[in-house]
């Protein structure tokens, strides 16, 4: 008989909607698995027992007219997303007991659709890394494999949703945050069209480039909390795509994208790094279903290459520059403190030319690209990396380092607005661990890009894969592979 985190999201809102289980059960199943598995992948910073009961009785109680797909079901919000009443540390022992008195716009429209909030999950340092190890929570690892990262910066979100803590998860992408962990941990992070989710109420700045977006198991899923997360909000600054008919759901459940021109590449974008072969096979594999599919898929050339890092590398050192309390600094991790030196000696006049010329070469790759509806390529440069490897040898620079020959390729995506999702579609030859690929589409098109990657999905015979953790019981006890077992 299926455990209840076996169903997805909408199976789960589903069976609330018929009686068959309450939101009260869904959330007391899964606060047992989290204090059971939570800290051993890292999944979260804050756990909010106290306030999902509450959340999950409103939801029980609300009237059955007017419920969207998700009502009731469990979720988490990433720790650099604002959460009133919530301690929220961005991921930093400098914030560690900073409380917001706002929710961001994201946070309310995931109450309004009456999603029940477990808490708050892992996330990198004011999400300066892919990877999530800080001084507020045990790092976030891979429910498939404990010795490797989950990634970042939605670490904990990936963690939370693969080892079956929460069924979907907000997250956010500055660089690739959503799609690394998606990638990593067997999932399907997606990152939306610049502008189509709500950055506010504080500050939209960051030159566009992070966005909120969801993280799951399926690609109808995730379409379904992009829904509740997609509402437009006056005074935002960029204009809004317009939603498809029915919506984000409704372009998932159809699958019918149309015939389209998709340009495939494998050429690291953001660092001259060899390509590990899983990862170009994940490629070749979707490219082969693309074309079963009666797609016409071309090699294209990549709209940029290694010579965009320096323009990219200055406007993440600034992005660094969040207000941190000056007596504060100190606790500061290693890289963070190294990005926001270097930000620091950023001029005003060197930033704006800086912007200038990477948006230059993004109208130039966008004119080498033209003619595709969609571009294919790896997620990552490499399949998965160690808890620690990053930051192995001490030196902070090295680290940053590591970080762009890993991860080449999603953070174009963001410098360009467009959606871009990581679809978990192969796995690695030797131990059989996730290997993503990134479909990207071009602005606005958001439902054309669902609409395709759940054509993927289906033609792949389905992606809802677990590890072995998944089958754990509600029990502290952890073997040595991970997996929780009953006291004797």
């Amino acid at each position: 008989m299926a455990e209840p985190h076996d169903l997805t999201a909408l199976e789960q809102a589903a069976a609330i909607a018929r009686g068959e289980v309450s939101s009260v059960e869904l959330v007391e199943h899964y606060l047992r698995r989290v204090a059971a598995l939570g800290d051993t992948v890292g999944a979260f910073v804050t756990v909010t027992p106290e306030l999902a009961h509450a959340a999950a009785r409103a939801a029980d109680a609300a009237p059955v007219q007017g419920r969207g797909p998700l009502h009731g079901v469990p979720t988490a919000i990433k720790d650099l997303t604002l959460t009133a009443g919530v301690r929220t540390t961005f991921g930093s022992a400098a914030f560690a007991d900073f409380v917001p008195p706002v929710d961001a716009d994201v946070v309310r429209f995931i109450k309004a659709a009456g999603l029940v909030s477990l808490g708050k999950t892992t996330t990198s340092e004011l999400g300066c890394s892919l990877y999530s190890e800080g001084r507020v929570a045990p790092p976030a690892r891979n429910p498939w494999q404990l010795a490797y990262t989950a990634g970042g910066s939605s670490g904990g979100a990936a963690a939370a949703v693969a080892a079956g803590l929460v069924p979907v998860a907000q997250g956010s992408d500055g660089g690739g945050s959503l799609r690394i962990p998606a990638s990593l941990c067997g999932l399907i992070g997606y990152k939306p069209s610049r502008g189509l989710v709500s950055g506010g109420p504080l500050g939209s700045g960051a030159f566009g480039l992070p966005t909120s977006g969801p993280l799951g198991r399926t690609v109808a899923d995730v379409a379904a909390l992009l829904d509740v997360m997609a509402v437009p909000v006056p005074g935002e600054p960029y204009l809004p795509p317009p939603a498809p008919p029915g919506g984000y759901l409704a372009a998932a459940r159809r699958a019918e994208p149309g015939r389209l021109r998709i340009g495939r590449f494998t050429t690291p974008m953001l660092a001259d790094e060899p390509v590990h072969p899983d990862c170009v096979a994940a490629v070749d594999t979707a490219a082969a279903l693309l074309t079963a599919l009666g797609h016409e898929v071309v090699e294209v050339p990549p709209p940029l290459t290694p010579a965009a890092w320096p323009l990219f590398e200055i406007i993440w050192y600034v992005l660094a520059l969040a207000p941190v309390p000056a007596h504060r600094e100190p606790e500061l991790l290693p890289l963070t403190r190294l990005l926001r030196a270097r930000g620091a000696e950023v001029s005003a006049g060197a930033l704006s030319a800086t912007l200038g010329e990477l948006q230059a070469q993004v109208r130039r790759g966008a004119a080498r690209t033209a003619g595709c509806d969609l571009l294919l390529c790896p997620t990552l440069a490499a399949p998965q990396a160690p808890v620690g490897w990053f930051t192995a040898d001490g030196d902070p620079a090295a680290d940053f380092d590591r970080q762009r020959r890993f991860s080449p390729y999603s953070a174009i995506f963001n410098v360009t607005g467009d959606p871009s999702v990581s679809l978990p579609l192969a796995t690695t030859t030797t131990d059989g661990l996730p290997v993503g690929v990134l479909l990207s589409a071009r602005y606005g098109d958001d439902a054309r890009l669902i609409a395709t990657a759940a054509q993927l999905e289906h033609a792949s015979d389905g992606w809802d894969r677990h590890p072995a953790i998944w089958r754990a019981v509600d029990s502290a006890n952890v073997n040595d592979d991970g997996v929780g077992r009953s006291p004797s």
